[in-house]
């Protein structure tokens, strides 16, 4: 390829159509027509010799060349947006709003100290909360559905490690947690000093699960010891189950920072589960496409100051995530595969997967 022939435009298109993984978004992005973005694909293509794009039913997906040569156009493309294009954003005189999607668990412990950060900013900011559907929020990110996801993503890590810096999605962990399990405070169990095997299984149990799966991460960890336990409910929300087992003889396994937020803690008992069980990684996840946004910044930013506002240290955990953005790095509280992109705020909310 003749660098000094090339159309550095095209590689503006390249990047807008890497970030979207839509020939039809891009040109919405761009201010262009469909047949004009393709035209600066094949020509593109021309240039490298190189394929770039597949189509998908959804849109494209790039080659291991695209994959290859991104890393080197984004990282271009942006010193130069920071070089001619500044932006700044102020909350009290900028109104914006946003979307953020979050479970009840993380809605319940960290929406309440950012309104009252909001108050005391006297901020002008509009923010929607809507609820997780699912533990891969990346569709609903890429079709602009929300602004960024928090909460526990346990597959997307490794996935994205696996696109080697191609993935459209920025992820960082930003604080951890446990599960305990919880019962009313009368229940027989909470008599006991500590909750032991065969009494836990021997019990009827209460399951939360955002898509009301028949299996959680609790029957994984009993299945890996031979036992498993008798669920009698199934529910979505971890408020409804608290209200359940609050008024039954049920044992549920909830995150233990979410149980102050139910709003009668003191009519509950918690017990450290009589296995071993993952811990739970708390994360916040945009797309690339809102890296370099403002009151987009602003935003993460805020959610990171709520993160240490709420906090304790995570729990104890090898390993290293490179960081994202801000220019921090620290220990994760994670016990699972990292993604190539992150950074740690410690704190003990949460948000979980099925239990």
């Amino acid at each position: 390829m003749n660098f000094r022939t090339l159309d550095l435009n095209l590689l503006r298109v390249f990047d807008v159509v890497m970030t979207e993984r839509s020939v039809t978004r891009a040109a919405d992005h761009l201010a262009m027509t469909q047949p004009a973005v393709s035209n600066a694909l094949r020509r593109l293509r021309e240039a490298t010799g190189e394929e770039l794009f597949t189509p998908t039913p959804t849109g494209v997906t790039p080659t291991r060349q695209a994959q290859a040569l991104w890393p080197s156009v984004r990282g271009a493309i942006d010193a130069l947006r920071e070089a001619f294009e500044p932006q700044s954003f102020d909350p009290r005189s900028d109104a914006r709003s946003f979307t953020l999607a979050m479970a009840d668990a993380t809605a319940a412990v960290i929406v309440p100290p950012i309104v009252r950060a909001l108050d005391a900013e006297r901020a002008l900011v509009d923010l929607r909360f809507v609820p997780l559907a699912s533990r891969d929020p990346r569709a609903l990110l890429e079709q602009g559905g929300a602004d960024l996801a928090l909460g526990f993503f346990p597959e997307l890590p490794a996935a994205l490690a696996a696109e080697a810096g191609s993935h459209s999605m920025q992820l960082e962990l930003l604080w951890g947690c446990e599960y305990v399990c919880v019962m009313r405070r009368d229940h027989p169990l909470a008599a006991q000093p500590t909750l032991t095997l065969d009494a836990f299984c021997a019990a009827r149990h209460l399951r939360v699960s955002f898509a009301g799966r028949p299996r959680g991460f609790v029957d994984d960890a009993l299945l890996r010891l031979g036992r498993t336990r008798q669920v009698m409910v199934t529910v979505n929300q971890y408020h409804s189950a608290a209200c359940v087992v609050r008024q039954s003889d049920l044992l549920t396994v909830l995150p233990r920072s979410f149980v102050p937020a139910t709003g009668f803690a003191s009519e509950l008992t918690c017990r450290t589960l009589p296995f071993e069980m993952p811990g739970i990684d708390v994360t916040l996840l945009w797309h690339r496409r809102h890296e370099h946004d403002a009151a987009q910044r602003w935003l993460r930013d805020l959610l990171r100051r709520m993160a240490v506002e709420l906090g304790q240290p995570p729990a104890p955990a090898a390993g290293e995530w490179p960081v994202a953005e801000g220019g921090r790095s620290r220990r994760p509280a994670a016990r699972t595969a990292r993604a190539t992109a992150g950074v740690i705020a410690p704190s003990t909310v949460a948000m979980a997967p099925p239990t």
